[in-house]
């Protein structure tokens, strides 16, 4: 099979093996990675082996598999399509290797690729096409390869532009918390896809360079005391470009629904007529403590969290939330946008009755180059936001959690429970 420099450039097919008679000799683990595939397949897949593994047993249990708990005969390759020896035995392999060639039916040989007729390509599917890669009898590097490509097709970086979709109206696009490797592949494809992209400040700039030069964008950065995009602003841009005929992505940071004011952009394209769908991001008031080190629950530690706004101060006579019952909770609180009216905020958790002993974390930055963290506690929260010039964005995490992650600063202040 392989020339003399052991090069050997197979030729490439699609099998259709639906309702067709698929031999596997072998129950270990590598029929338990190649037999999932002829199942989605539709592969009538029979398993000859004394032994399986409990997955494949499963699946014989299922009736998705017929196994044959038995050694290897020559005339189960009778009637197949196409077989696989993937047993730890090179003999046994060897042998059913040449039964399929006297048959004339290929074969793959797990053990050495150059005993077989045929190879196992690294396999992936998305949107209905299927990426196979031959790498030489390399599979790392046919997986890597093909993973290149699959993470190209679902970002929308890999497709010609009339297999783009560009069904007019918008799509709600979550950045995540800043690192654009932390958006989802969803995101990533919607963006390549749009028309026109309405992006705020705080979404990951990094990818807005990755757009196709023919996309228009419309920035409509909220900077904290600057100028502004209203809100009812934005909802008319949405529209009128989606009622125009473009496929419109709103794209932000961390998700949508979360101090995103997603849904009234929703509701506006609702009362439009647009059709709108949501793609959500990670929300940053779990995801910038995490990658910053600070878990928001932790057991025997804390049993709940609480998301609050800090745009308003306590006291304001627009503020929804309930200072009092939130100071007497005893779980993590994560304040979002309060960088500003953290005195006011401070004040009014301390008034009602949460410890000024207790551990704040300051997470500036969260996920980009600039990221910082600093410590204090509740009662020199306000103090340390000025000497330290802290600026937005920012997020406050303050309760015990901040101190099991970082007991060199707060010493060893808690105790795990028992489950």
């Amino acid at each position: 099979m392989d020339d003399q420099h052991g090069d050997v450039a197979p030729y490439p097919s699609g099998l259709i093996l639906t309702g067709r008679r698929v031999l596997v000799v072998g129950g270990g683990h590598v029929a338990q990675r190649r037999v999932p595939g002829l199942i989605a397949a539709r592969a009538d897949v029979h398993v000859v082996s004394p032994e399986v593994t409990p997955a494949i047993e499963g699946l014989a249990g299922a009736g998705e598999v017929t196994w044959h708990r038995r050694v290897f005969a020559e005339a189960d390759l009778d009637g197949a399509w196409y077989a696989l020896a993937t047993t730890d035995d090179p003999e046994v392999n060897a042998a059913v290797c040449a039964a399929a060639e006297q048959r004339r039916l290929f074969c793959v040989r797990a053990d050495d690729a150059r005993g077989g007729s045929a190879w196992t390509p690294a396999t992936g599917r998305h949107a209905g096409v299927t990426v196979a890669v031959l790498g030489q009898r390399e599979p790392r590097r046919s997986a890597l390869v093909r993973d290149e490509i699959l993470e190209g097709l679902r970002e929308g970086t890999i497709a010609a532009p009339h297999q783009r979709d560009r069904t007019p109206g918008v799509v709600l696009v979550g950045g995540g918390p800043g690192d654009p490797e932390l958006m989802s592949v969803a995101g990533r494809k919607a963006l390549m896809e749009a028309d026109v992209v309405v992006a705020d400040r705080l979404a990951p700039r990094e990818l807005l360079g990755e757009l196709p030069a023919d996309v228009e964008l419309i920035d409509v950065a909220k900077l904290p005391r600057g100028r502004s995009a209203q809100q009812e602003e934005i909802n008319r841009v949405l529209v009128e470009r989606a009622l125009a005929g473009k496929r419109v992505v709103r794209f932000k940071g961390g998700d949508n629904f979360v101090f995103g004011r997603g849904f009234e952009e929703v509701l506006a394209c609702r009362a439009a007529g647009v059709p709108v769908t949501v793609i959500p991001g990670l929300t940053s008031p779990v995801a910038v403590p995490a990658v910053a080190g600070i878990p928001v629950t932790h057991r025997g530690v804390a049993h709940d969290f609480t998301v609050v706004s800090g745009h308003l101060p306590p006291g304001d006579p627009e503020s929804l939330t309930d200072w009092t019952a939130v100071a007497g909770l005893r779980g993590t609180l994560v304040l979002m946008m309060a960088v500003q009216n953290a005195p006011a905020i401070t004040a009014a958790l301390l008034a009602g009755g949460r410890s000024a002993d207790t551990p704040v974390g300051i997470v500036c930055d969260g996920t980009m180059p600039g990221e910082r963290t600093v410590l204090c506690t509740l009662g020199t929260l306000a103090e340390v936001l000025e000497t330290e010039a802290v600026k937005p964005p920012a997020i406050i995490v303050v309760g015990e959690v901040v101190a099991v992650a970082h007991p060199e600063h707060f010493g060893e202040r808690t105790e795990v429970a028992a489950p």
